[in-house]
């Protein structure tokens, strides 16, 4: 599951709202073991997401970096040319 979390500091435009949330609920999924949780574990559950993204978004605003800021699309053509030669399918695909 962790693999779908993706680096979100130092990219032009900044990281979106929903790139956090997603990175957050990934993450939560990840160390609770629950794709969804049960009613009784869902307030917690939710609580932890909206933690993570907090910290998540804390971490980022206090970064720095003298690196260039990366591109979105340059940087999704390198991962699709990554899973290409991984899995032996088409890099436009």
């Amino acid at each position: 599951m962790c693999r779908n979390i993706r680096p979100l500091f130092n990219f032009e435009p900044p990281a979106y709202p929903d790139e956090v949330h997603e990175a957050a609920l990934q993450y939560v999924r990840k160390i609770s073991g629950m794709n969804k949780p049960s009613i009784p574990n869902q307030v917690a559950f939710d609580e932890a997401v909206v933690a993570i993204e907090a910290a998540t978004q804390q971490l980022i605003a206090s970064l720095s970096t003298s690196a260039a800021p990366k591109d979105r699309e340059v940087e999704r053509e390198k991962a699709r040319a990554r899973n290409a030669a991984r899995f032996g399918t088409p890099a436009s695909a």
